[in-house]
């Protein structure tokens, strides 16, 4: 049968994880755990920050709205794969489709940007702390928060108006949960090379460049720390890096492993499964990872909760 090209194509399928019914129940109850412990994790830690005066700083405000990408982040896929489950139903209409995958590239390109920016953060404040403060003010802060919002908006826009172009066949079944960039082209019928080009283009340009920063930036944090003389100055240069040191190799080292091993094993359900390491793990270990043994945020949960619950005291 010949393949029809259909540019005004409806609805495309998410295969998911499993077509076995008997594990719908556990998925459902595994991902809607999994997705609460993100919003609420992630939740806690930005009212932490907005709330605690001692936490209005460079670092915590580029964390709170590192938390909030995570939550925005994990809620442009999860949500529907569990309406998916839930429904029995992997349809999932065009005009979705493209809203998804915009806003999937969006705010990805957006944790990529704010973990090179707390790097940098962290370069300025171990390897020029007199000028921290002065290097760092507010007026910076905002306007490297604003590039990185404006330049994962164009980059979005740009995936998306190319992949506009491409008509689909009748064959409209995508191997994943969520709407991919790269497995929408390989569905296409119409000549992909520019959007294969633009792709791969922008991602080494976009993914390699800051992680090229980040690590530059901790060349340099590393070779301050060693040149100072006593171990406790060590200790505590090294321990304000280690939670953004964990989160960003947990972000890079998911990231490029699924892209890695789907491009050697071509395996679709392989790449679908863990996909969900960086999805959707690394935004719910992250407000973890920072606050585990971070005293200050602790500290700013504990106040918080006091005020919030308002314990009634009683008198014999």
């Amino acid at each position: 049968m010949e393949l029809k090209n259909d540019t005004q194509i409806s609805e495309f399928l998410l295969l998911g994880f499993s077509e076995e019914p008997e594990l719908e129940p556990f998925l459902f109850g595994l991902f809607l755990s999994m997705y609460l412990v993100t919003i609420l994790g992630n939740l806690l830690l930005i009212l932490a920050v907005s709330s605690d005066s001692h936490l209005h700083t460079p670092m915590y405000f580029f964390l709170a709205n590192l938390s909030f990408v995570d939550n925005c982040f994990t809620s442009t896929t999860v949500p529907k794969m569990l309406v998916n489950i839930q429904t029995q139903r992997k349809v999932i209409t065009y005009d979705s489709c493209i809203m998804q995958m915009y806003f999937f590239i969006l705010f990805a390109s957006l944790d990529n940007f704010l973990l090179t920016v707390m790097a940098y953060d962290r370069f300025v404040a171990i390897c020029h702390p007199l000028h921290y403060t002065v290097i760092m003010n507010p007026r910076l802060c905002g306007l490297l928060v604003l590039m990185s919002w404006i330049m994962s908006i164009l980059h979005s826009l740009l995936q998306t108006l190319m992949l506009l172009r491409l008509s689909f066949c009748t064959e409209v079944e995508i191997p994943h949960f969520f709407c991919e960039l790269n497995q929408m082209i390989q569905l296409a019928c119409s000549d992909t090379f520019l959007n294969n080009t633009v792709m791969y283009f922008s991602a080494m340009l976009l993914a390699g460049a800051p992680l090229a920063g980040i690590l530059y930036s901790y060349s340099k944090i590393v070779s301050s720390i060693l040149g100072i003389s006593s171990a406790q100055g060590k200790y505590k240069a090294f321990s304000t890096c280690v939670s953004h040191l964990s989160v960003v190799s947990l972000f890079y080292c998911t990231s490029l492993g699924v892209y890695l091993s789907s491009a050697a094993t071509q395996s679709s359900h392989s790449s679908a499964v863990a996909s969900v390491m960086y999805t959707v793990v690394t935004p719910m270990v992250n407000p973890f990872i920072y606050s585990l043994r971070n005293k200050n945020i602790n500290g700013a949960l504990n106040v918080f909760f006091r005020a919030a619950i308002k314990v009634p005291f009683f008198h014999k």
